[in-house]
């Protein structure tokens, strides 16, 4: 490998990896994919975030925001489903960068996934605490609330006793639960989704038909709340921030794709179930976020995150029954977003083993259920951890910005694959290259500009660590590495050094915006005042 950092893996090992005797039982149809899309789709999105994205940030227009994000999805979802009937195995962009723009981009966007996936499972099981904790409360049984937050959140009592966390249980228990199920094998996951994803899908009908005759057409007037003199908040920044914020709600058509290798037919129904999937929950999206809208007012929804928004709009309609069942519904809904999540995270990183770039020990299939079991142990470990101990508020700014970021990486995949490899077989093109990659890379860059400035501060740490993994791990043990030795490169170098300058700036204008953020602005300027001069001592030398 020498100093090549963007050497590809080529498509030809790539397609004959199955082959190696790490292969995963292929069980899953276009209908399955399909299913496994819509059950992590409708979830979180739908029951939590759409009323804090209504209530800060867009209004009664959110239904606005959703198509704009849908818009980016469809742009990426079109590329996603031409890799993915190229490139039919486990990985999904990490995969296809691989193969298109070399191993550090993949390994960037493999690195972007992990996290990706981790925060956005173990926002849901927050979340999913906290709809438990309400619908104990609504039977009568209370839960400790020690018990059910992290040691950063606190709650007040109604004697006006403070009572702060210790640890979040109900979360690692979802998690815990989950990763068992994986554990057993992917078409029993795939059974018990279709059985979730059912029960959402009632309750959402449900909330549709319902409601929709007890709207009440004031809440919908004006449609886009004016701005309130702040970037992001209501009018079109509103409106755009809220489509970033989003994005969230998105995550699981391109999750599918990492199932590419236990898919009976993967050239055929990869793109079924990416495409199918999104187009579906993008139409309930935006039916469910106007009847939500015009059942109450979207001030109602300020302060309501992680909390139910759903169940304040169900409460201006004369079925109060259907508010219990809107909270079983989240929970049964939101252990499929887990499932799926978790799911995707094991792939990749399974893949990313059997290519060198972490330890190989985590390629291990287990001998009966032929899923990938260590990284399974690893990430129920990695993701009840910020389940147990991290507010929500943390982990759930990060996973937007990770999305687009890997769509936006995979757009471009297009485009270079096409020149690179026009003659590969196709069974799904995306249509008007280079016009819908570009179009997607710009959608999805735009998304990410509204996004709050801390997110971008968290990304950059993070990728800022997942290079030092690679510099000290990954680029050695490379299986593209045949000498296993790596020599400094200079690329890497400077990357890591205008990663830590970008760090820093940001940090620092963060700082300007909100100045009571110090241990986060504080840790990020030193953690790049330590990287800086240590590469630009290597480069120079």
């Amino acid at each position: 490998m020498g100093n090549n950092l963007f050497k590809v893996k080529p498509l030809a090992d790539i397609l004959a990896a199955p082959e190696d005797g790490h292969q995963l039982k292929k069980t899953l149809t276009a209908t399955s994919l399909v299913i496994l899309g819509i059950g992590v789709i409708i979830g979180a999105g739908l029951f939590s975030i759409t009323g804090y994205a209504a209530g800060n940030n867009a209004g009664p227009s959110i239904t606005i925001s959703f198509m704009i994000a849908a818009l980016g999805c469809a742009f990426a979802g079109l590329c996603y489903a031409e890799f993915a009937s190229m490139i039919p195995i486990a990985g999904s962009a990490y995969t296809y960068s691989y193969a298109t723009m070399g191993e550090f981009i993949a390994w960037i966007i493999g690195w972007d996934l992990i996290l990706e996936y981790a925060v956005g499972a173990a926002t849901v099981a927050i979340s999913w605490s906290r709809y438990l904790v309400a619908f104990c409360d609504s039977i009568g049984f209370s839960l400790p609330p020690q018990l059910v937050m992290s040691p950063f959140d606190s709650v007040t009592l109604e004697n006006g006793v403070e009572i702060s966390g210790i640890i979040n249980l109900p979360a690692v228990f979802v998690v815990l639960l989950i990763s068992i199920i994986l554990l057993k094998g992917i078409k029993e996951s795939a059974v018990f989704t279709s059985f979730i994803v059912a029960l959402k899908l009632v309750v959402v009908f449900a909330f549709i038909i319902l409601g929709w005759k007890f709207m009440n057409p004031a809440n919908h007037v004006p449609y886009i709340i004016p701005n309130q003199g702040t970037l992001g908040e209501f009018g079109w920044s509103g409106i755009f921030r809220a489509a970033g914020i989003l994005f969230f709600a998105y995550i699981g058509f391109d999750a599918v794709s990492t199932a590419a290798q236990e898919t009976k037919n993967p050239k055929k129904d990869m793109p079924i179930g990416i495409l199918g999937s999104l187009f579906i929950c993008t139409i309930l999206y935006v039916l469910f976020a106007h009847v939500m809208t015009g059942l109450a007012s979207y001030k109602e929804f300020q302060g309501q995150d992680g909390i139910a928004p759903v169940a304040v709009a169900i409460g201006h309609t004369p079925y109060a029954w259907l508010k219990q069942g809107v909270i079983v519904a989240i929970l049964a809904g939101y252990m499929s977003v887990i499932l799926v999540l978790l799911m995707g995270q094991t792939r990749v990183f399974f893949t990313m083993a059997k290519d060198g770039l972490v330890p190989k020990r985590f390629s291990a299939v287990h001998p009966t259920f032929q899923t990938p079991h260590k990284a399974t142990y690893l990430f129920a470990a990695f993701v009840s951890l910020f389940a147990a101990f991290v507010p929500g508020r943390v982990v759930g700014e990060m996973t937007s910005i990770g999305t687009l970021f890997a769509f936006i990486l995979v757009c471009i995949g297009i485009i270079v694959m096409r020149k690179k490899m026009p003659d590969a077989p196709r069974e799904f093109k995306t249509p008007l290259v280079p016009l819908v990659p570009i179009l997607g890379v710009l959608v999805c860059l735009f998304m990410m500009v509204f996004l709050p400035l801390d997110t971008w501060v968290r990304l950059i740490v993070w990728m800022v660590i997942g290079f030092d993994v690679y510099y000290f791990y990954g680029a050695k043990n490379s299986n593209l590495n045949t000498t296993k030795t790596f020599e400094y490169n200079k690329t890497l170098g400077w990357s890591i050094v205008g990663s830590s300058i970008l760090l820093a700036v940001v940090a620092y204008v963060h700082h300007q915006f909100e100045p009571n953020d110090t241990v986060l602005v504080s840790f990020s300027i030193i953690f790049a005042l330590v990287h800086i001069p240590y590469h630009l001592y290597k480069i120079l030398k």
